[in-house]
């Protein structure tokens, strides 16, 4: 007798697409019979356990200042050192210095300097926009709130590459250096601005030495990573031909590793100042002196048409600085490989005449009144801010009913209904619902690190706000993918469109997240859809690029083959492109959270409520700060676990590739 073996049919799992749907339906049900409970609501003036004993521990810290040695022989000394330096950078730009009503420069010797620094690092063409740039602050009326902010600016950079070219080379060189470093690096960037305030004001008390150090902080990353980056992308070839002439590893570094890496290396260092001019504004909240200064002012006496002034004067502050910097990347990588042309060879000796020039302008500036005080009553910065109140009155006057309509509908039909299911849902609902999505699309340390951030959240006694604010961030997220995917399918498709929106792109990316709040504060008046509106345009520039260099990278070879199958347009950009641009997308998702994060966090000063007002208020109210510095680790917490699963998404995305 012969026995048949008969196979089981192999049991198939659940896809994707359906146990999210299932973990929804569990979620809706649970939120029906639910809603309400455990959610640990707390108004805006209440204050849990946790938030009495951060404010006792800061009176402690502010008692025993002057004689806890951990101050007096650590914190205090680094507050000093970095006050002294920065004392020195604004004496020489723009503080009365040597005895003198005004600083070692006047205004035309520090254009003569700047126009010098910016041919010698870079070209002509720079050397001439940064004169244009700086002439044009000084016809604002804004110049000495620019060159405050210049100073401070400089002042972290200089500091933070100090740190960051050092450990971004051992990155370079070192596997396990770069393992350690890029977590740490992961979650400095994923801290929104605003969260660097509350704890630095605690041992460095509020004033430019604190905003210094915040800013540096925050602004270190970039030149780290792309050190590291440029060190490591130096074909290994290159090094073992200098190892086999005998070079020891400090020559292959200085004549090898770190010449072949310059260009990248610049362009970290573009991207710390373009961190650091965006971190300055910001810290004009801890007294920090310059036109971020001015702009919070006039974001609380809601004076658009000032607050306009000296957003366009940080603008172009940045795109100067911006544009220098990688220029003179650009150069730096021709002068390595490229053969001195005629005007390579009369470079000396402009650099000398021009040496000469600037001595002039500095002495000048040093001696007489009218080139050392830039010239008032242009008018022009009143001229701006008149016509940026009189276009926002029109706008007012005539686009009222249609910017209403798009309030109310965008909070009505989205937003109030998703905050209801996050905020109204029990913890521990909302808490599984999490985790099991990050499980579902991500991968299991994706969900542990989330159920981890979760618990802590809890533990800060903000859950409500941290799922009032995820609320805005989600929403605002949906909002930049679909201008993400609009218009960087557009540009991947089209090289026209390419060449007219990517200049728009690059300019928006160098304005600091301050200057976005005033045409929407004008447009919407305070409330949290101005913080969502100004998070949709500051993150979609770079959701934007991102898709583009996507779709742009999918095969030519395979678009031909699906136009030579008979696919139109939208089969193409639906069956072929984005499919294929998967990782991009989700890449792009990625950083939009993060982007729009940290800016509806900003929105806490002009009515966003939830953990902004929370950190906005602990920095304005001091039986409040205790519950400000809960709300800044809560946005961290938000920012770290939605990293996580988007990352963890992006690589089982690529997995499946």
């Amino acid at each position: 007798m012969t026995t048949v073996a008969v196979e089981k049919p192999a049991v198939r799992r659940p896809s994707r697409g359906t146990l999210l749907a299932g973990i929804l339906v569990v979620w809706l049900v649970g939120w029906a019979f639910l809603h309400g409970r455990d959610t640990f609501p707390l108004s805006a003036s209440q204050l849990t356990p946790l938030h009495r004993q951060l404010n006792d521990f800061n009176d402690a810290v502010g008692a025993s200042r002057d004689t806890n040695p951990l101050f007096l022989y650590f914190f205090d000394v680094i507050r000093v050192v970095v006050d002294e330096f920065t004392t020195f950078v604004q004496a020489l730009i723009s503080e009365p210095a040597l005895g003198y009503p005004i600083p070692v420069l006047g205004w035309l010797g520090v254009i003569a300097v700047v126009a010098y620094l910016c041919y010698a690092v870079a070209n002509l063409r720079m050397a001439l926009l940064a004169v244009a740039g700086f002439v044009f602050l000084g016809l604002q009326g804004l110049w000495l709130e620019s060159m405050d902010t210049l100073a401070l600016t400089i002042a972290a950079v200089l500091i933070a590459l100090l740190f960051a070219i050092p450990i971004g080379v051992l990155a370079g060189l070192s596997d396990r250096a770069e393992r350690i470093v890029t977590p740490v690096l992961d979650f400095m960037q994923a801290m929104p601005t605003f969260v660097y305030l509350a704890p630095l004001t605690l041992f460095f008390l509020i004033g430019p030495a604190s905003a210094v150090i915040a800013t540096l902080i925050y602004a270190a990353p970039p030149a780290i990573r792309l050190t590291a980056h440029g060190i490591r992308s130096v074909p290994p070839e290159m090094v073992e031909a200098s190892q086999s002439l005998g070079a020891s590893r400090w020559q292959t570094l200085t004549k090898v590793l770190l010449p072949v890496a310059r260009r990248t290396i610049v362009l970290g260092i573009n991207q710390t100042m373009m961190a650091a001019l965006s971190m300055v504004t910001i810290a004009a909240l801890i007294d920090a002196p310059g036109l971020g200064e001015v702009v919070v002012q006039a974001l609380e006496t809601q004076d658009v048409g000032t607050a306009f002034n000296a957003g366009l004067a940080i603008v172009v502050l940045a795109i100067v600085l911006d544009r220098v910097t990688t220029a003179a990347g650009t150069r730096a990588e021709a002068a390595r490989t490229a053969t001195p042309g005629t005007l390579e060879l009369l470079r000396k000796p402009i650099l000398i005449a021009g040496a000469v020039l600037v001595a002039v302008a500095v002495w000048l500036s040093r001696t007489y009144v009218w080139a050392a005080l830039f010239p008032g009553g242009t008018g022009i910065g009143a001229t701006i801010a008149k016509t940026a109140d009189a276009a926002t009155n029109w706008v007012k006057a005539n686009f009222t009913d249609a910017t209403t309509w798009v309030k109310d509908v965008v909070s009505a039909g989205l937003l109030d209904p998703l905050q209801g299911l996050l905020a109204g849902s029990p913890w521990w609902l909302m808490a599984a619902v999490i985790v099991s999505v990050a499980a579902v699309i991500g991968n299991l340390r994706a969900a542990v690190v989330s159920a981890v951030c979760l618990a802590l959240l809890i533990g800060s006694g903000l859950w409500q706000d941290g799922m009032v604010t995820l609320a805005m961030v989600l929403i605002a997220t949906v909002m930049v993918m679909i201008l993400g995917v609009v218009f960087g399918v557009w540009m991947g498709r089209s090289a026209r469109a390419d060449r007219v929106i990517r200049p728009v792109l690059d300019a928006a990316q160098v304005m600091p997240p301050f200057v976005y709040l005033v045409p929407f504060l004008a447009l919407f008046e305070p409330t949290r859809f101005t913080a969502i509106a100004a998070a949709v345009v500051y993150a979609s520039t770079v959701a934007i690029k991102i898709t583009a260099d996507g779709i742009r990278g999918v095969s030519a070879t395979t678009v031909e083959a699906a136009t030579a199958y008979g696919s139109n347009t939208w089969q193409i950009i639906t069956k072929v492109q984005l499919p294929m641009a998967r990782r991009a997308l989700v890449l792009a998702t990625n950083q939009g959270l993060i982007y729009v994060l940290s800016m509806v966090v900003v929105g806490g000063l002009v009515g966003a409520g939830a953990l902004g007002f929370d950190v906005v208020a602990g920095f304005s109210q001091g039986e409040l700060y205790g519950k400000g510095l809960a709300a800044g680790v809560a946005i961290v917490l938000l920012g770290v676990m939605l990293d996580r699963i988007t990352q963890a998404a992006a690589q089982q995305t690529e997995k499946r590739s």
